[in-house]
């Protein structure tokens, strides 16, 4: 199957209350076995030391000042500084009588601390456990308890100052505060650190996960190295050019690699649209011109810097400098990115683009699409180099991982994958079978051996009536027409239709609403009869599928628990924030239908 897998193992059929399973994929670079972590590796410590062997001088991590609301020039460290920061640190952590296998906690937004209190933990075998207040109400509680952390890192903005006095009663209480610079007088220099092992637990990721309680994933030092040593392998085999450059492009402290989560791409697109509509009818006719000139150059097989360089001066210019100037690698993950918005970029970013899929579990990245393949646009990719793949038929939901077009739920092992959730057996058991993990997402091989995203299993509503429905495709669907910023859709299965909340586009509302001499601001708009017929009227225009719908003028947010950091939807506290909403729109919609 295509140029850019191999198959390793046959499928099978369905037996033993097993669903039928499809063949097994590598990447063509693993076609000879997945890759292996070198011995001369235990950890990821190994990486960070030898870089500060190489470039001691080079600069490493820097900051922003911030001065009255305005940015300032860049304070850099070197990688010899953060080093000697970073056994510090380390030293300090020990002496407080933390020691190789105990949990450090590291709560705050990124910063240079952040890192060098990751790399300390990484040196001393001690592993670091990510805290974040976005996983919702008490989860900072939870995961300390959960993960037995016993030594913390907290950004300034995490925790009220301390007073003296309050550090005394916090001390007696055998709970020691200290500022950074104080924690790291309490440390040396010394270089002999303790023994890793490749097997060493790196870090406990808790994910937010769209039900229950955070889950701690476990990644293994050997995980992480290889999901590194992968992506190295893949840049070095498919985009040579990308490597050439990137010292350059870091020196002059200008962004080589974007990464985005589709919502961030779409926003961008929608900027770009919208100036370009509004720059007159011959720039916009221009544009449409040179777009089609290049897209047709990509689609032919060209790469993206021999398409069309000369449009790309004269037209696509100023996009490209929108992300810096500098951008040669952008990557999207996260969620499937909506196939027109990854063509725009492509044609007018003026760089490679790859979108890419990958879990917790993971260990990030576990499939990317290969630079400039342009068939690959509109799928993930083929398997990195430490995954192996197979699609398992989901019978309920009419997809066969046996038949012409394979389509089933999307199962990995590998070399990067989790050893399992933290003192959680009972739900590693259920995603863990026969040794693949069971991602709970829906993909479909294509000829050319790309995988495709095209559902989520576990979203699955059964109406009243006996008819299943994907719900996320319903979604994705919806979410391509222009009124609309974000859509829940439900389905109560004593029901037989669906209904929906739905969070308008703002600008497109209020021109509505100026064009029919509807009176109010936007939040008023959202509660008016005509301006949801209106939405509901356009989304039925794109696919017929609910009845009535919800206006919301505030956007699901993670502050409401509504959605995760990446923005996926959390289906069961929607559901109860909006209860009441939902029980009238079934009440208004079958009085409707009576």
């Amino acid at each position: 199957m295509g140029d850019y897998v191999v198959k390793v193992e046959e499928g099978r059929d369905a037996s033993d209350g097993k669903p039928s399973a499809g063949p097994v994929y590598r990447c063509i670079y693993a076609k000879d076995g997945l890759l292996d972590i070198p011995t001369k590796f235990d950890s990821p410590w190994n990486f960070f030391s030898e870089s500060v062997k190489i470039n001691p001088n080079n600069q490493m991590l820097g900051r922003r000042q911030i001065k009255d609301g305005k940015a300032g020039a860049y304070t850099w460290l070197t990688y010899q500084q953060v080093y000697d920061a970073t056994l510090k640190i380390g030293s300090a952590i020990r002496r407080r009588g933390v020691n190789p296998g105990d949990k450090c906690g590291i709560y705050g937004a990124n910063c240079p601390e952040w890192i060098m209190a990751m790399e300390a933990c990484i040196g001393q075998s001690i592993t670091y456990v990510p805290l974040y207040d976005t996983l919702g109400a008490n989860a900072v509680e939870f995961i300390i308890n959960h993960a037995e952390v016993s030594i913390a890192f907290v950004q300034e903005n995490k925790l009220l100052p301390v007073p003296d006095k309050q550090k005394e009663t916090a001390e007696e209480l055998g709970v020691a505060c200290f500022s950074w610079e104080e924690f790291a007088l309490l440390g040396d220099l010394d270089e002999n650190l303790p023994p890793k092992k490749k097997t060493d637990t790196c870090t406990i990721m808790y994910t937010s996960g769209t039900t229950g309680e955070p889950k701690g994933v476990i990644l293994t030092s050997a995980a992480f190295m290889a999901e590194v040593l992968s992506m190295d392998q893949l840049l070095l085999e498919t985009d040579k050019v990308d490597i050439r450059f990137l010292i350059e492009d870091l020196i002059v402290l200008k962004p080589t690699i974007f990464c985005g989560v589709p919502r961030v791409y779409d926003r961008i697109y929608t900027g770009i649209m919208d100036k370009i509509s509004a720059s007159g009818a011959l720039r916009k006719s221009l544009f449409q011109i040179a777009y089609n000139y290049k897209l047709r150059n990509l689609e032919k097989g060209l790469r993206q810097e021999e398409a069309s360089p000369f449009l790309d001066k004269l037209v696509f210019d100023k996009i490209r400098q929108g992300f810096g100037g500098r951008v040669r690698l952008m990557l999207s993950g996260a969620a499937p990115l909506p196939k027109h918005i990854e063509e725009f970029l492509r044609v007018t970013c003026c760089c490679v683009l790859s979108q890419g899929y990958g879990l917790t579990e993971s260990c990030s990245g576990c499939f990317t699409s290969i630079a400039n393949v342009f068939p690959m646009m509109g799928t993930v990719g083929v398997p990195m180099t430490t995954i192996e793949a197979r699609l398992e038929s989901v019978p309920e939901m009419g997809y066969d991982a046996l038949s012409s077009v394979p389509r089933g739920e999307i199962c990995l092992r590998g070399s990067t994958l989790f050893s399992g959730y933290h003192k959680r057996p009972d739900l590693t058991a259920e995603v863990v079978v026969d040794g693949w993990f069971h991602t709970g997402d829906v993909g479909e091989w294509q000829p050319n051996g790309a995988l495709k995203l095209i559902d989520r299993k576990k979203n699955i509503f059964k109406l009243s009536q006996g008819e299943y429905v994907a719900v996320e495709s319903i979604e994705s669907v919806y979410s391509r027409c222009p009124l609309i910023t974000s859509i829940w859709v439900y389905g109560n299965s004593f029901e037989s239709f669906l209904v929906a909340v739905v969070v308008p586009e703002k600008k497109a509302l209020e021109e509505w609403a100026a064009n029919n001499q509807e009176k109010g601001d936007f939040q008023s708009l959202c509660s008016n009869i005509k301006a949801r017929k209106y939405i509901l009227d356009e989304l039925n225009g794109t696919a017929k599928h609910i009845i009535g719908v919800h206006l919301e003028p505030v956007p699901f947010g993670i502050d409401r628990d509504l959605v995760t950091p990446t923005f996926k939807l959390k289906r069961p506290q929607l559901l109860t924030y909006y209860k009441e909403c939902i029980d009238q729109l079934y009440s208004e919609a079958k009085g409707t239908k009576a």
